[in-house]
């Protein structure tokens, strides 16, 4: 008696080229439809940081403009003043900023722009504060500002 031989199929291993490049495809368009929601959601974000940190900047300048009968200081003098008192002024009482012994920047890591008296506000109660925006440059029309 002859013994008939059985194949016995085992199941495949891996996946073949066609599966591989679907699976590509279909993240390739899943990222394509999330990425540019996902960009927009990050620059308004941090754009909205920026105008946190410029009402969190007011607040200081509050601050030393109490302490100063008012007065804040000039866009020469700068923010440098709410971190280091200029020449032995009597009444400065800071610094002002004490938990990050820095000034605050915009959400990109760039420093405000400062003017005082302002060119924007009128009255000269309120400084101009601005950010560059998210394409760094002043002027432009993604400017971050306080008026």
């Amino acid at each position: 008696m002859q013994q008939r031989q059985v194949r016995t199929s085992h199941p495949r291993r891996g996946f073949t080229l066609i599966e591989v490049l679907l699976v590509l495809a279909i993240l390739g368009v899943i990222a394509a439809m999330l990425v540019p929601s996902l960009l927009r959601r990050q620059k308004q974000a941090m754009i909205d940081q920026t105008k946190l940190n410029i009402k969190a900047l007011e607040g200081i300048l509050r601050q030393y403009g109490l302490d100063h009968d008012g007065d804040l200081p000039t866009t020469a003098q700068g923010l440098e003043v709410l971190l280091v008192s200029p020449n032995n002024d009597e009444k400065w009482k800071g610094p002002y900023i004490t938990d990050t012994k820095t000034l605050p920047s915009d959400a990109w890591g760039r420093p405000f722009q400062y003017e005082y008296p302002p060119q924007h506000h009128d009255g000269g109660e309120k400084p101009d504060i601005s950010s560059g925006g998210p394409d760094k440059q002043f002027g432009t029309a993604d400017d971050v500002t306080n008026w």
